[in-house]
C-alpha cells in the first residue's frame, strides 16, 4: 500500500501537474518541502504567504515569491521559469481556466527545463494538458493524529488513479498513509 502511494505521488519532472480543493495549498507546500521553489501568485490577490505559517510544512528560506499583475503575466513567468530549469519546482496559482494552448506551453517549458510545475487551480478549471490532477481535502480527525487529508488522484496520464488518507507528521517532515481506497 505504501509503495503504491509513493509511486503515484511521485510527481514526474519535466511535467506540469494540478491540484485543487481546500487542502491544495498544503499539498503544494508538502510536495515541494525539500526543494527550492518559485511560487507565482497574482499581485492583486489580497492574501499572501506567511513565512512563519510555512514552517510546519517546509523551510521558508527555499521559497521565492513572484507577484505578476495578472494571469497572463503569471503564465509568462511560469513558462520562463520552467524552461530555464534553475529552480526544480514552480508553483502557479491559477485564477481562471487554462486553455489547451496555455497548458501545452507550460508542459513544453517544463520538458525543456526538466523542471516540475504545479498549478493550484479552482475546482473545475483544469487543463487537458496536465499530467496529473489531484484533489486535496482536509479530514476531521477524531483520533488527534495531526493534520489528516485525503489526496485523490483523478487524472494520471502515466499511471493508476486512487485515493489516500494521509497524516502529516510535522516533526518527521513526511506523510504517513492511514488508508488507501480504490479509484
Amino acid at each position: 500500500m505504501v509503495a503504491d502511494f509513493h509511486t503515484s505521488i511521485a510527481l514526474r519532472r519535466g511535467r506540469v501537474h494540478e491540484v485543487h480543493g481546500a487542502g491544495a495549498m498544503a499539498f503544494a507546500l508538502i510536495t515541494t518541502r525539500s526543494a527550492a521553489v518559485l511560487w507565482i501568485r497574482e499581485a492583486w490577490r489580497a492574501e499572501g504567504l506567511d513565512p512563519q505559517g510555512l514552517i510546519p510544512f517546509r523551510p521558508p528560506e527555499g521559497l521565492l515569491l513572484a507577484r505578476p499583475s495578472d494571469q497572463t503575466d503569471a503564465l509568462a513567468v511560469a513558462e520562463e521559469a520552467l524552461k530555464d530549469g534553475a529552480l526544480p519546482f514552480v508553483v502557479l496559482e491559477v485564477t481562471r481556466p487554462l486553455n489547451l494552448r496555455e497548458g501545452r506551453r507550460l508542459q513544453l517549458a517544463a520538458k525543456a527545463g526538466n523542471s516540475l510545475g504545479l498549478c493550484i487551480i479552482p475546482e473545475g478549471m483544469g487543463s487537458n494538458a496536465a499530467e496529473t490532477r489531484w484533489r486535496a481535502e482536509p479530514v476531521f480527525d477524531p483520533l488527534g493524529q495531526g493534520m489528516v487529508v485525503d489526496w485523490h488522484l483523478s487524472k494520471n496520464k502515466s499511471g493508476p488513479l486512487g485515493t489516500w488518507r494521509l497524516a502529516w507528521e510535522a516533526q518527521a517532515g513526511r506523510m504517513r498513509v492511514l488508508a488507501q481506497a480504490s479509484a
